[in-house]
């Protein structure tokens, strides 16, 4: 357990903010500093980034790197070490175990979640339904490729990593790529959303866990932090991204295991849609469950109540608390539960168990003497 910090907001003190030094990681991080400088007027705000393991290894399939927090380790560290006072992160890059002594202080508004297609310049007109056989589809996530495998089997799909700069001009300088599958919310925070050509609907790619939302985490036992990042979560995106990530956790899915969902909250209630798919799309698994956003009331279980972090906070798949918000967010916590838990009662377990296995077994099996199957080598097995 870290130190807590005792200093108020009226202290003359900078708070320190990490971030990946992508592009994009700086504009989302612009986003959060923009908006608590909005809100505390008068404290200063600095931008430290650094680089992480998921930015440093960019010639390996992300599911081939290997281990959890590709993105976040060592910004985490920092935060640890105290470098830092807050960290910025797309939410989907956090593990559903945080670690020790660190919390998601804020879940903020969420952009568009879906994937979205970029079309090779030659394809201008184009959708995934009308390119041509053994078109090749650049993505870095098993997700999207075992979905899209069972849609349009006559489409080829091959890693492509890098920032989305890099990957856009893979794409319109060369010939190796038709179309590249992306987040859509990245694109969109870049200002390039005259790239999309196509959004992709539920039906045909659920989207990653916690796509298209910014969390911010910080230390536990950080009060100062804690309050500040307060005025931050948004409601309606913390209780779906509670859901999705409950059901991510029950599950254990990861970046080797093809696991998807699609979440809103409509009304008083919350729609939670997940699937699970082997790795090349043959076997599939979703379902959808809902739950009313109800107001407490003395018969409610709370058997399964999430993790207690201190004696007034509550975390929901390291996700802290907001105030008049737990009721709700242990409801989503629930029914994420509960899908995971129907869906591993009709063999979902076994699907992701031979997924993972399958992923391990293709780099066991790769060229060990090639420059590029070295350097997987020196990771072991492990969504953009």
């Amino acid at each position: 357990m870290t130190e807590s910090r005792t200093k108020t907001f009226s202290d003359e003190i900078t708070i320190k903010i990490g971030s990946r030094e992508s592009e994009l990681a700086l504009k989302q991080t612009y986003v959060v500093k923009d908006a608590l400088q909005k809100v505390h007027p008068h404290l200063k705000f600095e931008i430290i980034t650094m680089k992480t393991k998921g930015d440093k290894i960019l010639n390996v399939a992300l599911s081939k790197i290997g281990g959890k927090s590709l993105f976040t380790k060592e910004l985490e560290v920092a935060l640890e070490e105290k470098q830092v006072d807050i960290v910025v992160h797309s939410l989907k890059d956090l593990p559903t175990n945080l670690p020790e002594g660190m919390v998601i202080g804020a879940i903020c508004e969420r952009e568009d979640p879906r994937d979205a297609v970029i079309m090779h310049p030659k394809h201008a007109d184009a959708s995934l339904a009308t390119l041509p056989k053994d078109a090749v589809i650049g993505t870095s996530s098993v997700r999207r490729t075992a979905q899209l495998k069972r849609r349009f089997p006559d489409l080829l799909f091959k890693s492509v990593r890098g920032n989305l700069n890099t990957r856009f001009r893979k794409l319109e300088e060369g010939d190796t790529y038709d179309a590249l599958i992306l987040a859509a919310a990245g694109v969109l925070r870049m200002g390039w959303q005259e790239k999309i050509s196509e959004y992709l609907e539920e039906d045909t790619c659920m989207y990653a866990v916690g796509q298209g939302a910014l969390a911010v985490e910080c230390r536990e036992d950080d009060s100062t932090a804690l309050a500040l990042l307060s005025s931050l979560g948004h409601c309606n995106t913390t209780v779906t991204a509670i859901a999705e990530r409950a059901f991510m956790h029950t599950l254990g899915g990861g970046c080797s295991a093809p696991v998807a969902v699609s979440s809103k909250v409509a009304e008083n209630h919350l729609d939670l849609q997940g699937g699970v798919w082997s790795l090349d799309g043959s076997k599939e698994l979703r379902h959808t469950m809902t739950t009313l956003l109800a107001k407490p009331d003395s018969s409610s279980d709370l058997s399964e109540h999430p993790t207690k972090v201190a004696k007034m906070s509550t975390t929901y798949c390291g996700v802290v608390s907001l105030q008049g918000l737990d009721h709700h967010m242990s409801q989503a916590y629930r029914l994420g539960l509960s899908l995971a838990r129907y869906l591993t009662s009709k063999g979902a377990d076994q699907i992701l168990k031979d997924a993972k296995e399958q992923n391990n077994a293709n780099i066991t099996d790769s060229n060990p003497n090639s420059p590029l199957e070295k350097k997987e080598a020196e990771f072991n097995s492990s969504d953009l």
